[in-house]
């Protein structure tokens, strides 16, 4: 049976609806989110006593924006809402005047006191630094009365700092609590401390890219090697690991917040174009054991182009990048004692070896910014993502068993910001469409070999692992989100030392599941019984008269938030803020359970004689609602010791919600819909029967649709259910933390230090365990208390039960050690170390836990995905010859590998650490050189060295404890090996 193709879309996204999402935006102003917007506050003073009559005024020296405040009685102002950039801010008083230059960071807060006729006490700040390509002597403001446990990265790191891919994220890992990570597939994720990808969000702009549907955090970044936004487009970004104020949602972990570059006064482009290939990288070890060099290549190019439309009026800025990869790949067959290799199938070996992997992706960014009058500021801004990959996983598979991937990700935003004397108000609509397709690369039966290890003739499963696999996988689906949002953010600075904020929001999207997996049908054999018939098959079908496998849900999102910055004197400031999220889900909360199905669970005598009440996962349509508890207290607090913002000892505590992702909550209804997998057990060449249900005979003709259409009309198969409890509830993570941030004086130059640990619970993680029961309601085999009941499915088909029950605890000591780079000094130094202690009721990075009956039965095992140290330092010098040279050095510990330990006399899960000091290490190193051909263009070229050692960071390892080869590493890497890319440039 051939994939259905994954170019068909179960809704449209025609043009009509985003004609129809900008003109609902037209009708309603919007907003430039907070949480991209700087602050500027402090106090004036005239002839050192506190102005009374005095206006602040504050000109963005490259779009002409301007925001003016008057002074209140006690001389102090408060300029909000202001976009990231250098400001020329100038206060007028009692006829007198001043200025200077200073530039504020994304999302920044930053207090400082201003003088005419005298001198105010100032704000430690850094020295004089560029703004895109226009150089200004401005001070860089710090922000150190905050609670937020945070950083920034400079425009000047994301230029300057080797990296392997224009992923911007991949600056995040030089913060404390921060990984990005990059699998030995090359796909990248961004994680903090014991909790997955899922759980971040990214805020561009002040709009959340929340993923709903998949893993990752962002649409697009489940599985993918492609980059979530254009870095020509990235000004710069702060990164926040806990403690955030209430105006933050849908997160639980880590919140990026970065602010896109718009255009200027100044007509201003740029092109670049960067390459590698095989002939300018090291053999992976896969390929060194081969003698072969597969093909590769990485390739990015792009451009970008902003300027005036009307001079300080009307600016436009666009972007385009794209990539083109061959990743290399590591086909190989892994160690074990179980099985000869010498009877793996000659044409399987023919199949395995070295391999690539095709990738492309096509990403545009276009802003208009429009600067209507001193108070009204209007921006539309529109994102695009287009890709295609052809994944190869690393492992036990030959070239064919591959799967093509299609990912669009579009977003649209109209914001308009009204800026009063002491208020400012923000309103903000968005339109959203994004689709993941997967489908297998060809079509027909997938081959997988398998080696088994059997019990005693009641059929329990001990260990079953694959050999290799073959032909087409199993995975056909189409998933995505696509809908609009509303919000509206009020900010009120006329209350003495407060600094008021309130939002609501309201988001309508759309989920789409479209999730046929099987339609190739898997045989399954195994190589101590026969090569050629096969003792299982799992295949999918449509159920008549259903949405076969169709699932959507029009989902409604509502969000209000209220905070209170309140600065008691010039040493406490309090942080006080509450936010209420929910969100109702039409296909869980009005799903019900298939009558037929209801009956047989009430019926199955296994579950009656359970600890399972049936009746928590039946639903009749009524009996399920949205959870209404998501309150979110969020309090922190800063002390500034001397009242000059270097010593500032901060902390906080705060809870945040975050969503059950619909990829598991359709599952429900898509396996009532469509059977995946319908299972089958064959008779074993020796006629015994595997399967406590019962096999059947073998016949040829089951390798066709036609003999597997017979088997489920004569009844001979099992299916799967899932189930969901009733009563589901939202994760949430609850935070604390404290620290102290301080700045030292070297010299001329300031160096900025923080040091805070952090202890971080989350709970109500979505658990996905196995409903299958023995016949005495018990999960295990007599006499034992490990493995589960695989082969008791019930007489209708096996039951996967989905529960609130994850939970991870971390807790983590976080360190920096900072000299930013200026202009003046031609040089920055970032330091980072983390002590991560994570631990999680599961064995893996995911809602699974199959091998007992509940998350309670695991304890608390090691989280292996994360390092107990990690140190990573960065580097920037403006050497001789106009040449500027960058480093980055990345140092972890060995990750603890978690597993089943069956070397004794019962199964159970164990960890354990490979050998080595280092789990990761990788230098990189940069050199770019700038030629000015004239006073409008300059050329530029780079080169950039990965993994300069050529350090082999092993992916993979024996994990099998009664392997005499237990811990030893197979040939897959984290790559890239040791590789030369070199890049070319324009700027005019």
């Amino acid at each position: 049976m051939t994939p259905f193709s994954p170019r068909p879309r179960a809704f449209s996204r025609s043009l009509l609806s985003i004609a129809l999402g900008s003109c609902l935006a037209m009708a309603a102003p919007t907003l430039l989110a907070q949480s991209t917007a700087g602050t500027i506050r402090g106090q004036v003073m005239v002839d050192s006593a506190p102005a009374t009559d005095a206006r602040v005024t504050a000109v963005n020296t490259a779009t002409g924006l301007t925001r003016a405040v008057q002074v209140t009685g006690n001389g102090n102002y408060n300029l909000a809402g202001l976009p990231p950039g250098t400001y020329r801010l100038q206060v007028d008083a009692n006829g007198q005047s001043s200025s200077q230059t200073v530039t504020i960071a994304v999302g920044q807060t930053a207090t400082l006191n201003l003088g005419v006729g005298g001198v105010a006490e100032a704000a430690p700040a850094g020295e004089a630094q560029d703004l895109d390509t226009v150089t200004v002597t401005a001070a860089a403001l710090v922000e150190s009365r905050t609670s937020e446990v945070a950083t920034y990265v400079s425009q000047k790191q994301i230029e300057s700092l080797p990296q392997g891919t224009r992923n911007f994220l991949a600056f995040a890992d030089t913060v404390p609590g921060m990984v990005f990570q990059q699998d030995s597939n090359g796909n990248s994720k961004l994680r903090s401390g014991g909790q997955s990808a899922n759980n971040i969000n990214v805020f561009i702009d002040g709009v959340g890219q929340k993923s709903y549907t998949l893993p990752g955090g962002v649409p697009g970044q489940d599985s993918s090697r492609g980059n979530p936004f254009p870095q020509s487009a990235i000004g710069e970004y702060k990164v926040i690991t806990s403690n955030y104020k209430a105006e933050f949602d849908q997160i639980s972990s880590a919140a990026i917040v970065a602010a896109t570059r718009s255009g200027t006064n100044e007509f201003e482009g740029s092109f670049f174009w960067d390459r590698t290939a095989s002939e300018w990288r090291a053999r992976t070890p896969a390929e060194l054991a081969s003698g072969n060099k597969v093909d590769s290549k990485e390739e990015q190019y792009g451009a970008s182009f902003g300027g005036p439309i009307i001079e300080d009026k009307l600016h436009f800025f666009v972007a385009y990048e794209a990539k083109e990869y061959m990743t290399p790949k590591t086909l190989e067959l892994l160690a074990d004692s179980r099985y000869d290799v010498g009877d793996v199938p000659a044409d399987l070996i023919a199949g395995i070896g070295p391999s690539n992997s095709p990738f492309k992706q096509d990403m545009y960014f276009g802003k208009l910014s429009w600067q209507v009058d001193d108070f009204n500021l209007v921006e539309l801004s529109t994102q695009l993502r287009r890709e295609e990959e052809t994944i190869r996983n690393d492992g036990a598979f030959t070239v064919d068993r591959a799967s093509f991937i299609d990912n669009d990700v579009s977003r649209y935003d109209l914001r308009w910001q009204y800026s009063g004397e002491r208020w400012l108000n923000d309103m903000h609509v968005t339109y959203e469409d994004s689709a993941w397709v997967q489908a297998p690369l060809v079509g027909g039966n997938g081959y997988i070999l398998t080696v088994s290890d059997f019990g005693d003739t009641t059929g329990f499963r001990e260990n079953i692992a694959n050999v290799v696999s073959s032909g087409p996988g199993s995975g056909n689906q189409d998933k995505g989100q696509k809908g609009w949002s509303f919000q509206n953010d009020l900010t009120f600075n006329g209350w003495e030392g407060h600094t008021l904020k309130m939002g609501v929001k309201f988001k309508q999207v759309d989920l789409l599941s479209t999730e046929r997996n099987f339609t190739n049908p898997q045989f399954y054999y195994d190589i101590n019984q026969s090569i050629d018939q096969p003792y299982r098959v799992e295949f999918g079908r449509p159920i008549a008269g259903t949405v076969g496998g169709v699932t959507s849900s029009d989902n409604k999102q509502i969000g209000i938030y209220v905070q209170d910055d309140w600065e008691l004197n010039e040493h406490l400031t309090l942080n006080l803020g509450v936010r209420y999220d929910y969100e109702s889900t039409p296909a869980y909360e009005d799903y019900v359970t298939p009558a037929d199905l209801a009956a047989n669970l009430r019926a199955w005598p296994n579950l009656q004689n359970s600890d399972i009440d049936v009746e928590n996962y039946i639903s009749n349509g009524s009996n399920r609602s949205a959870y209404k508890g998501a309150w979110q207290p969020r309090l922190g607090f800063s002390y500034d010791f001397g009242g000059d913002q270097r010593h500032v000892l901060f902390g906080g505590a705060g809870r945040s919600y975050d969503r059950n992702l619909f990829t598991n909550l359709q599952k429900e209804e898509q396996t009532t819909s469509y059977a995946s997998p319908y299972r089958v057990w064959f008779t074993d060449i020796d006629g015994e029967c595997r399967n406590l249900g019962g096999c059947v005979d073998w016949d040829p003709a089951y390798f066709t649709d036609a003999g597997l259409d017979a088997l489920v009309a004569s009844g001979q198969v099992s299916r799967e259910f899932y189930l969901i409890n009733n009563d589901l509830k939202v994760p949430y993570s609850d935070q604390f933390s404290l620290g102290i941030r301080n700045a030292w004086d070297f010299g001329e130059t300031t160096w900025t230090s923080e040091v805070a640990v952090a202890h971080i619970r989350s709970r109500d993680g979505l658990s996905v365990r196995l409903g299958n029961r023995r016949p005495d309601g018990s999960f295990f085999e007599p006499g034992t208390n490990f493995g589960p009941p695989w082969n008791y499915d019930a007489p209708f088909g096996r039951l996967v039960l989905l529960d609130n029950g994850l939970e991870t605890r971390t807790n983590t000591l976080l360190a920096k050690f900072d000299k930013p780079y200026t202009n003046a000094s031609g040089w920055g130094v970032t330091m980072a170390y983390t002590y991560t202690d994570a631990e999680r009721n599961s064995n893996e990075d995911g809602a699974g836990i199959f091998d007992w009956p509940y998350a309670g039965y695991y304890g608390y095992l090691p989280v292996s995905q994360v390092p107990e140290h990690r140190f990573v330092t960065t580097g920037i010098w403006d050497g001789p010859w106009g040449v500027t040279y960058s480093g980055k050095l990345t140092l972890e510990s060995q990750r603890q590998r978690v597993g089943v330990n069956r070397s004794g006399d019962a199964p159970f899960f164990d960890w354990y650490k490979p050998d080595g000091t280092f789990g990761h290490l990788q230098l990189d190193l940069a050199a770019q050189k700038v030629w000015q051909a004239s006073e409008d263009i300059s050329f530029r070229v780079r080169a950039d060295v990965l993994n300069v050692t050529n350090r082999y960071n092993w992916d993979g390892y024996n994990d099998d404890w009664t392997s005499a080869n237990f811990g030893q590493h197979s040939n897959a890497i984290r790559l890239p090996t040791r590789t030369f890319k070199l890049s070319f440039g324009i700027n005019w």
